[in-house]
């Protein structure tokens, strides 16, 4: 996705620097590498007051460990992008504020959403409200760092993803469910993790483990047969076994994410024939099957994970404390990919990822063309290259396109400014459609319309809707 030459000494510039957990694990993963030792890490956030704790911590652990590291702060987003090589996108617009809208307003209409950040009402509005930022940083960027190396981290991943690629920025989009689901399918069989290969594909948050071996032992017999003997929607979780790994943000302050609990993920394997890469508690926003009623939710998810409440409740100096005695202690990569491409940038150390991709020459056959799609991806000194799936088996590409049909009407209705778009991507939703009449969709959608409309973009504000498009 790229072919700049990087200097032995990059810039590498953080927007959104100030975020909740994130970011100062992201700055610990890139200082673990010796080669990036003498970068100049650049910070940015809009916030100052959230900012100050990240780079005084990284300018301790900088400090602590004797790098050269060069570690600057702004709240200048134009004189973060000058001149950088990579540049890290971590930042959700509106904060907590603009959260408790994804997740209330759908609420009142009978849609919980556990998290609401990928598709669904909640999805759709966070991404839709970042737009403008988004629209900014690409205008700047092909300006200022027209050559250089986007990563995304900001959730809704694949319409971020899909939107930025859009605007002309080389961006591939990471998360960590693949790395995390396979590390709880390996303790749950008490495989070793080094000796466990894989191979992942599909969409962010709905990607397949298509492959499970140990050596030339197929793994899938033996998760099939532990799941199915755990498989009793309403069992209480603390029975089962691992989590997903999810240690981004909030869910990293939460370790008892999940409590253990995977009915889901196993009710959709034994359908679909696959294990899902992310949480049971995602994993049920998604599909229209397990989030019907309280009392469904509740017998395939017995120990309730609110993302929402987590995030309003986190203590943002208490976790860059605890991480900074951590990373002092050893300073050792986690499991994110950010850090391990850019050193591969530099470096030309071949690695691999699973990264999120605008689904361009079909990399997924069996997928639209216009999707964002999660792929195993080398990297080198020539950049970030998506390989080829060909088909995912037919009901696993029929499941991802019913989320793909909110990502692409989502991203849709941000480049063109139609705010029926909005409508139909929500009104689509699988969640949504499985709980609301049309009438019923439109009326939530309006509301979060109006409880946004001041972060998004002005074409797609109430007052700018078409005759019509309200009712």
């Amino acid at each position: 996705m790229t072919t700049k030459t990087f200097v032995a000494s990059p810039k590498i510039t953080i927007i959104g620097a100030g975020g909740y957990v994130f970011p100062f694990r992201l700055i610990g993963d890139i200082l673990s590498f010796p080669a990036l030792r003498d970068a100049t890490l650049c910070l940015m956030d809009v916030r100052p007051e959230k900012l100050g704790p990240v780079a005084q911590a990284a300018r301790d652990l900088v400090a602590h460990h004797g790098f050269a590291t060069r570690i600057d702060e702004t709240t200048d987003r134009r004189a973060a992008l000058e001149g950088a090589d990579v540049v890290v996108i971590t930042f959700q617009v509106g904060g907590i504020p603009s959260y408790r809208h994804d997740v209330e307003i759908p609420r009142k209409y009978g849609i919980d959403q556990a998290v609401g950040d990928t598709v669904g009402p909640g999805g759709v509005f966070r991404f839709l409200r970042s737009v403008s930022a988004y629209a900014e940083i690409a205008a700047d960027a092909r300006e200022v760092c027209p050559d250089a190396a986007f990563i995304n981290y900001a959730n809704p991943m694949a319409m971020a993803t899909a939107y930025l690629n859009a605007q002309g920025l080389r961006t591939v989009g990471l998360c960590h469910s693949v790395q995390g689901t396979t590390r709880m399918l390996a303790r749950t069989l008490e495989v070793p993790y080094d000796e466990v290969s894989y191979r992942c594909a599909g969409i962010n948050h709905q990607a397949w483990v298509l492959e499970l071996f140990r050596g030339q032992e197929d793994l899938y017999p033996r998760l099939r047969e532990v799941m199915a003997q755990r498989h009793r929607p309403g069992r209480a979780a603390a029975d089962l076994a691992g989590d997903d790994g999810d240690h981004s943000e909030a869910a990293e302050a939460a370790s008892t994410y999940e409590g253990g609990n995977e009915q889901v993920r196993t009710s959709i394997m034994n359908t679909f024939g696959y294990f899902q890469t992310e949480s049971s508690h995602h994993a049920s926003e998604y599909v229209p099957y397990f989030r019907k009623d309280p009392e469904t939710t509740k017998e395939y998810i017995p120990e309730r994970w609110d993302y929402f409440e987590i995030c309003a409740a986190h203590d943002d100096q208490g976790d860059i404390d605890a991480q900074l005695e951590r990373l002092k202690a050893e300073l050792a990569p986690s499991v994110e990919y950010g850090a391990q491409i850019v050193n591969s940038l530099v470096t030309g150390t071949p690695s691999v990822v699973h990264g999120n991709v605008p689904n361009r020459g079909a990399l997924i056959t069996n997928l639209p063309a216009d999707a964002c799609v999660e792929v195993p991806c080398l990297v080198d000194a020539r950049g970030v290259q998506p390989t080829s799936i060909g088909d995912l088996p037919p009901q696993l590409a029929a499941l991802n396109r019913t989320n793909v049909n909110v990502q692409t009407l989502a991203v849709r209705a941000a480049l063109t400014g139609d705010v029926e778009n909005v409508f139909q991507a929500v009104a689509l939703d699988p969640l949504t459609s499985a709980q609301l009449t049309l009438e019923q969709s439109r009326a939530m959608t309006t509301e979060l319309l109006e409880a946004h409309r001041d972060l998004l973009p002005v074409e797609l504000r109430p007052s700018a809707q078409p005759r019509g498009a309200e009712g």
